[in-house]
């Protein structure tokens, strides 16, 4: 008689947390009117979860500007849209035979295009991922993107080259003033002969 007065006991108190879980539930969820996709009015139940905002990369805190100096764009070559502005932007991928055939992609081409990293309607802008555009004078986050680690040692100063004092301020170079934003790769250098001591030297 005891066990069954004990079990009628647990039964009461599972049910009573399992409908307290519901009601808490319940009380999370929302009834949101909105449109479908043809125009009508529906009423649906939206969980906490889904009434959480989405995460919006355009609202992230903005990047720390690095002080850079311009570019080195080939003479005469920018602004792109004194040219680009009079074109139609073609997205195809192809061998550039009228203009710029001079640029050959050997930077993951097989993944790469022109544009995926040159804005296709504003030729003076660079895309990110995220579909931001940027000057070229902030390129170093359009390579950040997929060379992380050089970025993160670039940002302290393990990799490229700065200018300024220690203490004040310092002037970073951008990726391209070292590689070619086409062809990054270095190419091999032929040694230099070794240095002649003094006491070789022949007079």
């Amino acid at each position: 008689m005891k066990t069954l007065s004990f079990v009628s006991t647990m039964l009461v108190l599972v049910a009573l947390v399992f409908v307290q879980f519901l009601l808490a539930t319940q009380s999370r969820a929302e009834r949101i009117k909105e449109f479908d996709r043809s125009g009508k009015l529906i009423v649906v139940e939206k969980t906490a979860a889904e009434l959480q905002p989405a995460y919006n990369i355009k609202n992230k805190s903005p990047e720390k500007v690095f002080p850079v100096p311009r570019p080195p764009f080939s003479e005469g070559i920018f602004p792109c849209s004194q040219c680009h502005g009079y074109m139609k932007p073609n997205p195809q991928r192809r061998i550039l035979k009228d203009y710029h055939e001079d640029i050959v992609l050997h930077h993951a081409e097989g993944q790469r295009w022109c544009t995926d990293c040159h804005n296709l309607l504003n030729r003076d802008k660079l895309r990110l991922v995220s579909g931001e555009l940027i000057d070229f004078s902030e390129s170093y986050r359009l390579c950040g993107q997929c060379h992380g680690d050089k970025f993160r040692d670039w940002k302290v100063g393990v990799h490229g080259k700065r200018t300024g004092n220690w203490n004040g301020d310092k002037q970073y170079l951008l990726c391209v003033h070292c590689h070619n934003p086409h062809d990054p790769k270095f190419k091999p250098l032929k040694p230099m002969p070794p240095p002649v001591r003094p006491d070789a030297a022949s007079h």
